[in-house]
């Protein structure tokens, strides 16, 4: 409820020119009593079978799109029926859908607590269930998502689940699941030519991988390549190859990869698409979404860059296979740290030390992907993703990119964070998840005077002091927070050890 799915539908249907229905309207249309009628009068299993019955009516009637009731998958009977349809959830925030519902003609209009409950007893049903996930209903995003909705109606994306990142211009998909190589609908023609940017890690691992690649341009691995240097031979590699903006790039690798080719691609002659192929779990679950890219300089982190956002992102959990102990730890950094900005259902897995799995590196993106659909441009509200990134990039500067990696740095800026923050419990649970993954809570060599003034140079900074990014509790993140000098300080020398 809430979600606009009823609007959604009927612009689907208009823009496949098919049929629109809406259970709830069938229902009305049988019994002569609106939904919220009829639940009133008939009490809710009554109201829950005529759901059920009305349902299984139109998903055996031609193709055409459906507003389903919010309780119809309640129903086994529905969610078996379901597995020969696309599902589509409108995955909107709680306070968003109480907004739209509140004073309206349904019981829960009139009952927060009775909404709130059902909101998150619905929660992991609908995600779980959901082949393609929607943070957003706007006709532009439902237009642009359309070619990719096809392709999984007409089965040729396998049993990938489609996240759809919105954003201007309606945004882009970002495909999960396995073997995502091979089934993922291709988001550019064909004639468009696919010139695959990789390292000297994976790229003879997977960029045959990648259908139609018409060339590969390697680089070295490691933080230490991502540099203007770098980017300068991507961009004669590329003139070598007569690429033009017909043709795309394909990042098929780690942060530092998607990063710069996602670079190169926003700026080799004024921009080319790029379609990101993350294969770390840094990347798969953060890096290779919301259109951030760069390089580095020697004193800061990503301190050149610009926005440029993917046209598409193919997920697949299996190439994580060849990842080396050390960078799935490094990824698993990130895993904590949106976990803690999401709280709720993907906290509960990750703070009680669940493995990686497809479903929390799909949640992650799902996270991300919310958070930067509110505020692209890191305004605001994106400042969260940058929980433990203040001291942790600092941490990275001042120890010249190459004796931390991105995760073990992160892991120590977390704690960092969470100190400042208050919460000393959490704090301790953090640094056990963090300990258990095998990354550093602490770290000998830290050069303190240089972290600290390695803080000073965070590209939040506007004026003034450094904001920093706190979490109180899961869920409960603040950003633009300006702290103390002296507890930043004594949050930097604690990690020494």
């Amino acid at each position: 409820m809430g979600a606009g799915k009823s609007t959604a539908a009927r612009r689907t249907a208009e823009l496949l020119g098919i049929h629109c229905s809406d259970s709830d309207e069938l229902i009305e249309e049988k019994t002569g009593l609106s939904a919220a009628q009829h639940f009133e009068a008939h009490g809710e299993p009554a109201f829950r079978a005529a759901e059920e019955a009305a349902v299984l009516e139109l998903l055996a009637q031609p193709p055409q799109v459906i507003s389903l009731g919010g309780g119809s998958l309640g129903s086994v009977a529905v969610v078996e029926a379901l597995e020969d349809h696309v599902t589509v959830l409108l995955d909107v925030d709680l306070d968003v859908a109480w907004a739209r519902i509140q004073g309206s003609d349904r019981p829960l209009g009139r009952d927060r607590a009775g909404f709130e409950y059902l909101y998150h007893e619905r929660e992991a049903v609908y995600r779980e269930l959901a082949d393609a996930n929607f943070s957003s209903s706007d006709s532009d995003v439902i237009e642009a998502a359309l070619p990719s909705l096809v392709s999984m109606a007409h089965g040729s994306a396998g049993s990938l689940r489609m996240l759809w990142a919105a954003g201007p211009g309606g945004g882009y998909p970002v495909w999960v699941g396995e073997d995502a190589l091979a089934h993922a609908p291709w988001p550019l023609p064909v004639e468009s030519r696919r010139i695959v940017v990789s390292d000297t890690n994976v790229g003879d691992l997977y960029a045959g991988k990648i259908p139609h690649a018409s060339g590969l341009i390697e680089i070295p691995a490691g933080e230490e390549s991502k540099t203007l240097q770098t980017a300068e031979s991507v961009w004669h590699a590329l003139v070598e190859q007569h690429a033009t903006r017909a043709d795309h790039i394909v990042a098929v690798g780690g942060g530092v990869v998607g990063d710069l080719a996602g670079f190169c691609a926003g700026t080799y002659q004024r921009g080319v698409p790029v379609v990101q192929v993350p294969t770390t779990l840094v990347a798969q679950v953060d890096s290779a979404f919301g259109g951030k890219t760069g390089v580095d300089l020697p004193e800061a982190k990503n301190y050149v860059g610009i926005y440029h956002q993917p046209s598409a992102v193919i997920v697949d959990p299996a190439l994580l296979a060849s990842l080396p102990p050390e960078q799935m730890a490094a990824g698993y950094a990130e895993v904590v740290k949106t976990a803690l900005i999401a709280g709720g259902l993907l906290w509960e897995r990750v703070g009680g030390g669940d493995g990686i799995d497809e479903q929390i590196i799909r949640e992650c993106a799902r996270t991300k992907l919310a958070v930067v659909a509110a505020d692209e441009r890191d305004a605001g509200p994106r400042q969260k993703l940058n929980l433990g990134h203040t001291v942790g990039h600092a941490i990275e500067a001042a120890t010249g990119y190459s004796v931390l990696n991105h995760g073990e740095a992160i892991s120590l800026g977390l704690l960092a964070a969470l100190r400042l923050s208050d919460n000393d419990e959490l704090r301790a649970e953090v640094k056990a998840l963090l300990a258990a993954a095998g990354l550093p809570t602490s770290f000998a060599g830290l050069d303190v005077e240089a972290v600290l003034e390695a803080t000073t140079l965070d590209k939040k900074r506007l004026r003034g002091d450094v904001p920093f990014v706190l979490c109180s509790d899961p869920g409960s993140v603040r950003y633009g927070v300006e702290v103390d000098e002296r507890e930043l300080r004594a949050a930097v020398e604690e990690l020494v050890a």
